[in-house]
């Protein structure tokens, strides 16, 4: 389907798209590339272009990148309307946990699966993990799992009613940082200033959990890319996706530098020839 501006859906075609089983339920998760598995969470309204973009900058640059369906139609371009109904959804859904309170979303259980069946099927150290926006902070939780040794925190937005909060139950944060702290892991984690669903007070909080483990990196808006799809432009209404959305694909820009400090970070974690070093 065409958008008003000539922007495509697109059709997910160069991914396998399988269904896999976790602890009983199933979901749709697209695939692609060899080497270390990385598991990039979609951000909300869903599997949009701009993530395929990204994911398929995680295939090119040597790994096995699965891409779980979680909300959304997969592969829509984000019109305002469309992504509003879907983030309602998602904001009652009993999956997620999007409001101050509610602890850890129970969708990250499942996450945690998928997790260790793709360094079952790709090898290597570990398993790198990418959150973006609703699903941002799933990739700190995620490192409950053993396998996975790369977490990369984008923008995360929950809880939405609690600038200073985090989509994480008492008992899951001490045992992320117990972990973390045990294992050596790093969190690098990425926001603009003035992004009003993921604000200072957050990468805060952050901090405060997993002192120097945290590697919070702040861009300036001003940077952001100013014609985003209609959902980010109308909804979401501030720089917010760093790293899809708000990215601009230029040589040397701020966005693109970030883009590749997370494939940097990654390889550095991921890459069995220099496992030992980490």
């Amino acid at each position: 389907m065409s958008a008003s501006n000539g922007r495509l859906d697109d059709a997910i075609t160069d991914f396998s798209r399988r269904h896999v089983d976790v602890y009983g339920v199933v979901k749709t998760v697209y695939a692609a590339g060899s080497g270390p598995a990385v598991v990039l969470m979609p951000e909300m309204p869903g599997i949009s272009p701009d993530v395929l973009r990204l994911a398929r900058w995680v295939r090119d640059a040597g790994f096995t990148v699965y891409l779980p369906s979680l909300f959304g139609t997969d592969g829509a371009y984000p019109t305002a309307e469309g992504g509003e109904e879907v983030a309602r959804r998602a904001c009652v859904s009993t999956e997620f946990r999007a409001f101050a309170g509610g602890g850890t979303s129970p969708a990250t259980a499942w996450l945690h699966g998928l997790a260790r069946q793709a360094h079952a099927e790709c090898g290597g150290p570990g398993v790198g993990a990418i959150g973006l926006c609703f699903t941002g902070n799933f990739a700190l939780t995620m490192a409950l799992e053993p396998a996975v040794i790369a977490p990369v925190v984008n923008h995360p937005s929950l809880p939405l009613d609690d600038p200073a909060g985090l989509e994480i139950g008492d008992e899951d944060a001490r045992a992320v940082r117990d972990r973390i702290v045990r294992d050596g892991l790093k969190v690098l984690a990425y926001r603009f200033d003035d992004d009003r669903w993921c604000t200072g007070r957050r990468f805060a909080a952050y901090q405060a959990l997993l002192g120097d483990a945290f590697d919070g990196r702040v861009l300036p808006g001003g940077s952001a890319n100013t014609d985003p799809p209609p959902f980010f432009r109308d909804v979401v209404g501030c720089p917010h996706s760093v790293v899809t959305a708000h990215l601009v694909d230029e040589e040397g820009h701020p966005t693109l530098q970030a883009r590749d400090e997370i494939l940097a970070f990654l390889a550095d974690r991921l890459n069995p020839s220099r496992s030992g070093d980490r």
